[in-house]
């Protein structure tokens, strides 16, 4: 009798611990994907804030919706913990003349 209480202990650890690595391999995967999600908008806000620094660098002025739109680029871009260069590309575009 005692080992039917052992049977079952050791079973359900074994899918108790089936399930938790199930679960953990789960999560790691998860992970990976949102940091790959998280480069991915990186990479596109920096494209896109390089670009328009450019375009109204060469007008050689810039409109407030347009630094309005770049600081709120900006804002996420620094939310994601990159920097970089991109802090004087900032810098730069703040200051163009409206």
């Amino acid at each position: 009798m005692w080992y039917n209480i052992i049977i079952t202990i050791v079973t359900s650890s074994g899918i108790i611990g089936i399930l938790t690595k199930a679960m953990l391999s789960r999560l790691k995967k998860v992970e990976q994907r949102n940091k790959a999600l998280e480069l991915v908008v990186q990479a596109l806000l920096r494209a896109e804030m390089i670009e328009q620094y450019e375009k109204y660098k060469e007008r050689k002025h810039c409109p407030i919706y347009a630094k309005e739109n770049f600081e709120n680029m900006w804002v996420q871009y620094e939310s994601l913990g990159a920097n970089g260069v991109m802090v004087e590309i900032h810098t730069k575009f703040m200051s163009l003349p409206e």
